[in-house]
């Protein structure tokens, strides 16, 4: 692989990279065997990858200690923005807002109370009329003369009993409806599961037996005038036939309390022996299975090689980071057919080490967050049961992916609120395994000290102003254009001095270093670069020389250029000459090295390699110095990976501390990064951390925000004018004083006021739809709990979230 402009030029460590500058001994041996030795000669990009493996830690997946083949069968639906797909299961439906338990127990109580006094009236003949519509269907001999005269005959004895049998079921039924008995059963006996449930179905069951046995309720005799009416008297001189009658009465008695029990689910489930699925779900179950067996090899006829995975796979020889990689390489390989045959080579070869990344890690050291590496998502938080957020997404985790990576992040938030810890780490760790997986390059920028992983969790860690670093930052970005890097480095030195125009400060630039990389063949360092921008006669005078001797018209005009401009109104070079004099101390003395044999770390190579990269700033001791480099790596971020070619790689700046790092020409730059497949996660203490120029430009050009507990009602008001609006439905409740006309409807409300101690009065509502903001600079400012913050998320395809509050587990 082509390692050009990636390596140090500190210690004897720069003749390798990417890789840890100083990793540590590994203290175990790795769990995956070695495998064979180096590739073959003309192996492809695929195979040209170091096959010795790294310290592999023991797979840590999204449900630790789950084998990899479950974790590689688990479902991950598609959702929307936000949600973390792993094992998700869809929340039941959202219920209408129902009554109250007491209102539900008294109106069932009074439903039943109507129902017994109505059947005792029935029984006892107060009720008119109540014959009428049985003998309007049977014969008049029957029943003795008069609307209330009774049964003549056994035939209307017996019509009688099925009469009132069939009236007792249908005041029944209606008791029920009406006393709403099914939402009681549900809320107070199902709801509370097994065996509960399976209890107090049986002790229904038992008592509804015995009132059917003491004929309280109208069961067995219906069913035996039913039974000698078809089938005739004669039938019941038979015991056995009357036993029988007897258990089918009892079964159907017993039938539907079962039902309501869950009896044969609670036996199955005590034995062992679950229900089988549904076609449906055996249908995805199965096609779920064979996601362990890498189908995608199978399809293209490499079943030695899926063999081989899948064992790999089911002894537990691989691990998650494995599995995603060996994925992207084989969707890499499938582009290019000639790749297709040394890929699988590679794995019938080393088996699950195939394809390593160039650092020969299989995993991170550790982790600290919840990652599913086969999605790339990585979970900091859960959505909150809040009335802010939808009902669909009240307990469902939050998580982060490069799809939503791609639009760029803004998190805002006091010193202490989690910033660091609880977002900007797992993101840097989610990206460095998608490193490994190569299929993302990661530059994490903070102060030293700050907690962004460990160093061999990075293949190249720069700490600049300590003399142990081994590596190094290059100021021009790798560049040889002088014009591009004089664009970059102005934007870097001055871009926050909104007095300063940074394009003349880049003609100035260009106006020295074209010259001086003519003369030279590499731009100048620090010291020099601070001397050519005070326009020291000795340093002038010596790049003249070299450019006359070496005849340099062109670049001498230049430099004359530079000289009649020096001094004059609206120079810029002491500006410039300032903020160089920042970088030109004793504690960077070696640092930004631009000599021949100087090699220093180039952020041009993150849009080429799966690079982990972390840069340490000295914020303490030189503060304006750590804020003017965080500035020139956004700048150069920007401009570098806007002007890559090859997209496929996605590539992320991840700075803790963006404070006066954002520019004009950042946010422009912030804005094309979703068009070239990278990103940017800025973190900050306050918005005014930015010039308010650019408050609304930064909240435009970032698709993800995140606003922490503790921000100010300012803060609170940028970022409800940013998420927008919402329709809402608005209940208003007006109280009107009743004034009675009648003398005894006087009297009553004198009355009730007299021992209510309030008017009469009538509510009168108004429901009307309103548009009000999604969160008030106010609830931002005091309604977020501590630990938890509201999140705006969107991905590069337009899908957007709104803003949901999150508590903050990552």
């Amino acid at each position: 692989m082509d390692d050009d402009g990636t390596r140090g030029v500190r210690g004897s460590s720069a003749d390798r990279v990417p890789g840890p500058a100083l990793p540590p001994p590994p203290t175990t041996p790795p769990r995956v065997p070695a495998p064979a030795a180096g590739p073959r000669p003309g192996a492809t990009p695929v195979e040209q990858y170091p096959t010795r493996p790294g310290p592999a830690s023991p797979a840590e997946h999204p449900a630790p200690g789950a084998p990899v083949d479950a974790w590689l069968r688990t479902p991950r639906p598609p959702q929307e923005p936000g949600v973390w797909r792993y094992g998700y299961t869809p929340p039941p439906p959202e219920e209408p807002e129902g009554v109250s338990n007491r209102s539900l127990l008294v109106g069932a109580l009074i439903s039943l109370l109507s129902a017994l006094l109505l059947w005792s009236l029935w029984r006892n003949g107060y009720l008119p009329y109540r014959l009428v519509p049985l003998k309007l269907f049977t014969p008049g001999e029957w029943w003795n003369p008069g609307t209330s005269g009774g049964p003549r005959t056994i035939e209307g004895s017996d019509a009688l009993t099925v009469y009132e049998a069939i009236l007792f079921s249908l005041l029944a039924y209606g008791c029920g409806r009406i006393g709403n008995f099914s939402e009681l059963f549900r809320r107070h006996v199902a709801d509370r599961g097994q065996p509960f449930l399976a209890l107090a179905a049986a002790a229904a069951a038992g008592l509804t037996q015995l009132l059917v046995w003491k004929e309280a309720l109208p069961v067995v005799r219906p069913v035996l005038v039913l039974v000698a009416s078809v089938a005739g008297g004669e039938i019941y001189q038979s015991q056995t036939v009357v036993n029988v009658i007897y258990a089918v009465i009892a079964a159907a008695v017993l039938y539907p309390f079962a039902r309501l029990g869950c009896w044969r689910e609670l036996i199955a489930a005590r034995r062992g022996t679950a229900a089988p699925a549904p076609d449906g779900t055996a249908a995805a179950s199965a096609a779920a299975t064979s996601a362990d067996q890498w189908p995608e090899l199978r399809a293209a006829g490499w079943t030695d090689a899926a063999d081989t995975l899948t064992a790999e796979v089911r002894t537990g020889r691989m691990n998650d980071v494995d599995v995603a990689r060996l994925r992207h390489a084989w969707a890499l390989a499938t582009r290019r057919p000639d790749r297709l045959a040394p890929l699988a080579e590679a794995v019938l070869r080393t088996g699950g080490a195939a394809a390593l990344h160039p650092s020969g890690h299989r995993d991170l050291p550790r982790r600290g967050a919840r990652h599913d590496v086969l999605t790339g998502q990585v979970r900091i938080g859960r959505c909150a049961d809040d009335p802010h957020n939808p009902y669909v997404r009240r307990g469902t985790g939050l998580a982060l992916e490069p799809a939503l990576l791609g639009t760029s992040l803004l998190a805002v938030g006091p010193p202490g609120a989690g910033k660091t810890a609880r977002l900007i780490r797992p993101v840097v760790e989610a990206l460095a395994l998608r490193a490994l997986a190569g299929q993302a390059a990661v530059l994490a920028v903070g102060g030293a000290g700050a907690p962004l992983g460990p160093d061999d969790a990075f293949d190249v860690v720069v700490r600049l102003g300590h003399p142990g670093s081994a590596h190094d930052i290059d100021l021009y970005g790798g560049t040889t254009d002088p014009d591009e890097a004089a664009a970059v480095l102005a934007e870097g030195l001055v871009g926050d001095v909104g007095s300063l125009d940074s394009r003349r400060a880049a003609t100035v630039l260009a106006q020295l270093l074209g010259p001086y990389r003519a003369a030279h063949g590499h731009f100048p360092s620090v010291p020099e670069l601070r001397e050519l921008l005070d326009s020291t006669p000795a340093a002038l005078a010596g790049l003249r020389a070299s450019l006359e001797a070496a005849g340099h018209h062109a670049m001498l005009r230049e430099l004359d250029a530079r000289s009649r401009q020096a001094g004059g109104p609206g120079d810029p070079a002491p500006a410039l000459a300032d903020r160089v004099a920042l970088l030109d101390r004793p504690a960077f003395t070696g640092f930004f090295a631009t000599g021949p044999d100087a090699r220093p770390f180039s952020l041009r190579a993150l849009g080429q390699h799966p690079l982990r990269v972390r840069v340490d700033l000295p914020e303490r001791g030189h503060a304006e110095a750590s804020r003017l480099l965080t500035r020139l790596l956004l700048a150069q971020f920007t401009a570098i990976t806007a002007a890559r070619t090859d997209t496929t790689l996605f590539a992320c700046l991840v700075l803790d501390d963006a404070t006066h790092a954002v520019t004009a020409e950042t946010v422009r730059g912030i804005r094309r990064l979703r068009s070239v497949n990278a990103g940017a996660v800025l973190a900050l203490r306050t918005v005014d951390d930015v010039p308010e120029t650019l408050h609304t430009p930064l909240l435009g050009a970032v698709g993800c925000t995140a606003a922490f507990s503790g921000i100010t009602t300012w803060d609170g008001k940028r970022f409800a004018e940013a998420w927008g609006k919402e329709w809402v439905e608005t209940r208003e409740v007006a109280q009107h004083t009743v004034f009675a006309d009648q003398p005894f409807t006087r009297a009553l409300h004198a009355l009730r006021k007299l021992v209510t101690g309030k008017a009469v009065t009538t509510d009168a509502v108004t429901v009307r739809q309103v548009e009000r903001e999604r969160w008030s600079a106010s609830e931002l400012a005091y309604a977020v709990p501590a630990g938890h913050a509201v999140i705006r998320l969107a991905t590069v395809e337009g899908e957007h979230a709104p803003p949901l509050l999150v508590h903050l587990d990552g």
